[in-house]
């Protein structure tokens, strides 16, 4: 029996398991994941123009090849292709656990191939920089005011993920410190709430109606058992935050992408 089951599961193609995988990655919560990692299946998906890709075809050569057809033809980054690899061999180890293709087939590592991002390149923000957001002359309440306000409470706090100062909430302040959870990787963390962090808190502060509730707006009407609707509503106040961070670094003179 146990040959048999091992034989029928050797004809899974490489797509069925990548979309248990996807269902897998959403059940877990994990939605930012499951759709980044979806986009970058259909991309595979759009280079083998077949349905039946099977793992033991995932070879060197194969991968060589992906990744010329996604420079040269989807025209994405080393890094979009790198995360790309990163996909295929989370997929490959799970293959490998499931009977699916045998250990020695693997095609990543050293003398085959190997994951290496490529450096990024970020221009922190000068003190005299952030001094001339602080002291933009804003109308209070309107939405440049709050995207400034989140971006300096982000600031403030060590470059804290926008997604997660969004998820924050009035419980999550206790004694001057702020604990929160990484959504990237589920880890807490504690952090002191400067004095430049706990004006903009206070400003917020009428519009609380609960301990458990939101500090900032974005997130106060998502459906908290939806975890589609909450990372739908996130993505569109990044997207927000980012049109009126340009409007920022234009008024505050500043030549650096914010």
């Amino acid at each position: 029996l146990t040959s048999f089951l091992k034989h029928k599961n050797s004809d899974k193609p490489c797509f069925i398991l990548a979309e248990e995988y996807l269902q897998n990655l959403e059940k877990s919560g994990k939605i930012k994941r499951a759709k980044s990692d979806k986009s970058r299946l259909n991309r595979i998906k759009e280079f083998y123009k077949s349905s039946n890709l099977s793992f033991q075809e995932i070879d060197v050569l194969f991968l060589k090849k992906l990744k010329v057809y996604l420079i040269s033809y989807q025209e994405v980054s080393e890094r979009t292709v790198m995360n790309t690899y990163v996909l295929i061999r989370t997929l490959y180890n799970i293959a490998i656990k499931e009977g699916l293709v045998k250990q020695e087939s693997y095609p990543f590592g050293k003398d085959k191939v190997q994951i290496k991002f490529p450096d990024t390149i970020k221009i922190g923000l000068e003190d005299y920089e952030i001094s001339a957001i602080e002291n933009l002359d804003l109308k209070e309440g309107s939405t440049i005011h709050h995207t400034r306000n989140i971006f300096l409470f982000s600031f403030y706090l060590a470059g804290i993920r926008i997604s997660d100062v969004l998820a924050m909430r009035w419980s999550s302040i206790r004694d001057g410190r702020i604990t929160y959870q990484m959504g990237k990787n589920n880890k807490v963390d504690s952090l002191k709430l400067p004095e430049k962090a706990l004006s903009i808190i206070h400003a917020y502060e009428k519009n609380k109606t609960s301990n458990n509730d939101y500090i900032f707006p974005e997130l106060k009407k998502a459906n908290q058992k939806d975890l589609e609707d909450i990372y739908r509503k996130t993505n569109t106040a990044v997207s927000k935050f980012n049109k009126h961070l340009k409007k920022i670094a234009e008024l505050a003179k500043i030549d650096k992408k914010l």
